[in-house]
């Protein structure tokens, strides 16, 4: 799994007073991406995460020591010459999120892949807006063409989540051909919303109804080269609906208690990261016959990425790897377990 986001990092949160806020923790979308998917590849697995890191001169000596004892495949690229990248979060009532940038922001592109086994990842989560959704899957495409590995390599998967600025009614003739670049589609629910001028939100819960008729539009039109792909809409605590042209289903957020929700953010990101390695490793063969499957561990590593400020802890035990002294193979199961009698909305 790659993840093509520039990664923000060392972040600062801002809470409604009386909570304290925080500086210098690990942040960024492609942080909590790599995170997710890190969850469910232990070592030396766990050297198949791809992320790129850009350290600029002001750079944590913890972090990067943090990032190291993940013993994943991150490309670090030092950067003396700028600061590093830096992320602030804000929130406040009603589960409202602010976010700007506090430095200059550094942007990837595929030319980052050039020359690196990068390049050659089975899966790409991409976090941007329709026209670089389509112009970063086809030049992908182009550079694994000119360059072909020992052996014949299928196509990556592409999980497109688009940057919600630019899901927009001006948008959507945009987002609609960058469906069909793309293998699966992982808005939350307001951005699914704002592509239609549509408020996706309902008085204690999302418009389940609403998101499922939005969802059966872009099914429509058609998702994927063979529009065989297809939708994760996150909904936060009420979870997330999966949908393709053959199924519809709702699966509910791992936590269903809000005192276990330390800190939301990275939340989404750390979904996508869990699913993009669901996709992959969630049966015999990759493909999105896999989604439904990928959901779920989508839920399970977004339920570790929210319960503390920060990333979760890692720590060892006799019967392997704990992240906050639990087994994720141990939360997978039980989750597995509750979905047995969940009634769909």
């Amino acid at each position: 799994m790659l993840d093509i986001h520039s990664v923000s990092s060392p972040d600062e949160i801002e809470f409604p007073p009386p909570k304290p806020p925080v500086k210098d923790i690990i942040g960024g979308a492609g942080s909590y991406s790599a995170l997710g998917a890190r969850l469910f590849a232990p070592p030396p697995r766990s050297r198949a995460v791809g992320w790129i890191v850009d350290c600029g001169s002001d750079f944590p000596k913890e972090l990067r020591a943090a990032i190291h004892s993940w013993d994943t495949g991150v490309l670090i690229r030092e950067t003396p010459q700028r600061v590093t990248t830096r992320g602030w979060n804000g929130y406040g009532e009603h589960e409202h999120r602010a976010f700007r940038y506090l430095t200059p922001k550094l942007r990837l592109d595929h030319e980052a892949l050039a020359n690196t086994r990068l390049l050659w990842s089975k899966s790409f989560h991409l976090i941007c807006s329709p026209l670089r959704c389509i112009d970063l899957v086809e030049n992908i495409l182009a550079l694994r063409k000119k360059s072909p590995p020992v052996g014949s390599t299928p196509d990556p998967l592409f999980i497109w989540e688009p940057v919600p600025d630019l899901c927009t009614p001006a948008e959507f003739e945009n987002c609609l051909k960058a469906l069909k670049c793309v293998d699966v589609v992982s808005p939350n629910h307001s951005e699914l919303g704002a592509f239609f001028g549509e408020d996706t939100n309902g008085v204690n819960h999302v418009d389940y109804r609403l998101i499922e008729r939005l969802c059966d539009q872009w099914l429509a039109s058609g998702i994927g080269v063979n529009g065989k792909g297809g939708i994760v809409v996150r909904a936060g605590k009420d979870g997330c609906l999966v949908a393709c042209r053959s199924s519809r289903r709702w699966i509910p957020a791992y936590h269903q208690s809000a005192d276990k929700v330390v800190d939301p953010t990275g939340g989404g990101n750390g979904f996508l990261g869990g699913l993009a390695m669901g996709l992959v490793r969630g049966s015999a063969s990759p493909g999105v016959h896999n989604l439904e499957e990928a959901a779920i561990w989508g839920s399970v590593s977004a339920s570790f990425a929210i319960e503390q400020i920060g990333m979760p802890t890692l720590s060892q035990s006799p019967q392997g790897e704990l992240w906050n002294n639990v087994r994720v193979e141990d939360r997978l199961f039980e989750f597995k377990q509750r979905l047995g009698t969940y009634i769909q909305p």
